[in-house]
């Protein structure tokens, strides 16, 4: 059970799940002021949580399916390179959590249904294809992440819920594009070895670089539309300051330490605080 955990890396999988249900509280919370009527989301909740955590773990889970010589040199330590699970198994296993989470979806309505599909094709296309491409394959990681907002609003899409979060979609994508050509350049050897063309590879680790440091300072300045258009309180700007401090220091970590580990690690940190300042700015 452990190595399933740890395939599906349970960590990332409540993050994603917490991002969503965040995205329906904060739609929530938005439209329920001009249509008082509508009840607070319980169930909902629980819903888009589990679809989002079920979904991720699948998208984890193929990844390394197809990923497994490039984990052999990167991460050989993860479940089906060091062989605590077999190839055919973590397969099967994800393509289950994919039909499970997806059916889940289309209980909640069918545009949240119409996003987990797309969202599960994806990440199957993306984790056999689109991960070995520059630059698509880190916009695809994007948009994945930053649709967990999106899914969390589509709850109430016929209230405007989609539209109510899409500000929250754009600063979520943004960080995460940067991350993952962070990540990207961490990597750089294995891809290499395993005939990817990463934007690392295509136009070297350097100017790599620079383009997560820009996409990174776009988020940093963006961070505070979701005060200035009313979507969240100024407790949100008090708390996403710490995500936009650690945001900064991890592309001075990139940029003059040149150590790809420890500004992913921060990143990944400044994502965290990001998601506690949606959370208390609610």
């Amino acid at each position: 059970m452990r190595a399933y955990l740890q395939l599906i890396r349970y960590g990332n999988c409540l993050m994603a799940a917490f991002s969503a249900a965040l995205g329906v509280l904060i739609a929530y919370n938005i439209i329920s002021g001009n249509a008082a009527t509508i009840p607070f989301p319980l169930n909902e909740i629980i819903y888009v949580g589990s679809v989002v955590f079920l979904i991720t773990g699948a998208g984890n889970g193929i990844n390394d399916y197809y990923d497994i010589e490039i984990d052999r040199i990167n991460k050989p330590e993860r479940p089906i390179p060091s062989g605590r699970i077999s190839k055919s198994k973590a397969f099967y296993f994800s393509i289950s959590l994919f039909a499970v989470g997806t059916m889940i979806a289309f209980f909640i309505n069918t545009i949240c249904g119409a996003i987990a599909l797309f969202n599960s094709l994806l990440l199957i296309f993306y984790a056999a294809t689109l991960k070995r491409t520059a630059l698509i394959g880190n916009l695809s990681v994007g948009y994945l992440t930053g649709s967990t907002f999106l899914f969390g609003g589509a709850v109430f899409y016929t209230n405007g819920g989609i539209e109510a979060v899409s500000v929250l979609f754009l600063l979520a994508t943004l960080a995460t594009v940067a991350r993952e050509i962070v990540k990207d350049i961490e990597d750089i050897e294995g891809d290499r070895q395993d005939g990817a063309s990463t934007l690392a590879i295509s136009i070297g680790p350097e100017k790599a670089a620079y383009v997560a440091s820009i996409i990174g300072f776009i988020a940093v300045l963006a961070s505070p539309l979701p005060y200035l258009q009313s979507l969240l309180s100024v407790r949100y700007l008090a708390v996403v300051f710490i995500a936009d401090i650690l945001f900064v220091v991890a592309v001075a970590g990139i940029l003059k330490e040149k150590n790809a580990a420890k500004s992913s690690r921060l990143f990944k940190m400044a994502m965290f605080a990001a998601l506690i300042a949606f959370l208390v700015g609610t």
